[in-house]
């Protein structure tokens, strides 16, 4: 993996580069927001690990202006805020996943593999996935409902491809956890659900026909109704 670590405090991000280059990962290190945001635009990286509370431009700020600019690569913010509000602003930014100070480096690792994992298995299969009017684009990491063309951001569209690859069939927190994060669920975190509510903003609020269903006290199934 090449990946583009922004961080400002001198030893974690030593710290990280280390563990990250002896895991044979290609690193790169931005020091303050202004340079992270212009290494990510300038460089193509297959993740980017972001700090919060950074010099000249925030982490927010950073992934937001990131994805108005279409840069898709997938985005794991790294901070010392661990509130539920914080991660939330995070991903309505367009983060992929969060990680909170401190943490041990194989969970890092864990995390950054998960983030690529989708990716690099969807080159291996088809390039659309059809449910009614609704196509993802394996090789554009774009969806498409009717005429118009949705964006994702990388853990919608791993998200997206797992619950159509299982059409019709109920899919709990447990399954998407371990099959798109990569991680066991923790039950104490709704992180799951706003993911699928960030979905249905994008892929049913404007359609009369919704796709993606609840089924109370099991998970969820996209199907057509």
């Amino acid at each position: 993996m090449k990946i583009l670590v922004v961080e400002d405090e001198p030893k974690l991000a030593s710290f990280v580069k280390k563990g990250l280059e002896e895991q044979s990962c290609e690193v790169d290190v931005a020091f303050d927001g202004q340079m992270g945001r212009t290494m990510a635009l300038n460089n193509a990286y297959d993740v980017i690990v972001l700090d919060v509370n950074l010099p000249k431009m925030n982490g927010f700020d950073i992934v937001q202006s990131l994805r108005q600019e279409r840069i898709r690569t997938p985005v794991l913010m790294l901070t010392a805020m661990g509130s539920m509000d914080d991660k939330l602003m995070g991903f309505e930014a367009g983060a992929d996943d969060y990680l909170v100070k401190p943490f041990e480096f194989r969970e890092l690792m864990a995390r950054l593999r998960a983030l690529t994992k989708r990716s690099s298995d969807s080159g291996l299969q088809s390039n659309v996935l059809k449910v009614a009017d609704l196509e993802l684009d394996l090789n554009e990491k774009v969806a498409r409902r009717g005429d118009r063309r949705i964006e994702l951001t990388a853990k919608e569209f791993g998200l997206l491809d797992y619950l159509m690859r299982n059409r019709g069939r109920v899919v709990s927190r447990v399954d998407i956890a371990e099959k798109v994060w990569d991680i066991h669920f923790d039950t104490g975190t709704n992180v799951i659900d706003v993911y699928v509510n960030f979905l249905r903003k994008k892929i049913d609020k404007d359609f009369p026909q919704k796709l993606i269903h609840t089924v109370i006290g099991m998970g969820y199934m996209l199907k057509e109704e």
